[in-house]
């Protein structure tokens, strides 16, 4: 399911136009990415939860020429499923 189709789905299920459902998914998703921006973790009960991990600098190789590199330290967001949904997907 892409943007798009959560869209259309909100827009279908809640009987509300298509620009409203844009603006509240979109909102959504904006609060998450502030969430996260500022250090914060997201949980949705039983869907799952994101939180920022950093990871440190370190020497690298380019596997192309074989050169050391020195990798930036850098964050990522990571997801981790929710144990109603982790069920939900196994008793399928």
């Amino acid at each position: 399911m892409n943007k798009l189709e959560l869209i259309s789905a909100l827009q279908n299920n809640a009987d509300i136009g298509k620009s409203d459902s844009a603006k509240i998914i979109q909102i959504f998703f904006d609060s998450m990415a502030d969430a996260l921006s500022t250090g914060d973790r997201v949980e949705i009960r039983g869907l799952c939860s994101f939180h920022v991990k950093e990871y440190k600098g370190y020497m690298g190789r380019n596997p192309k020429t074989g050169e050391k590199v020195f990798i930036k330290p850098k964050k990522l967001p990571f997801f981790k499923c929710g144990k109603d949904l982790r069920d939900q997907l196994n008793n399928m």
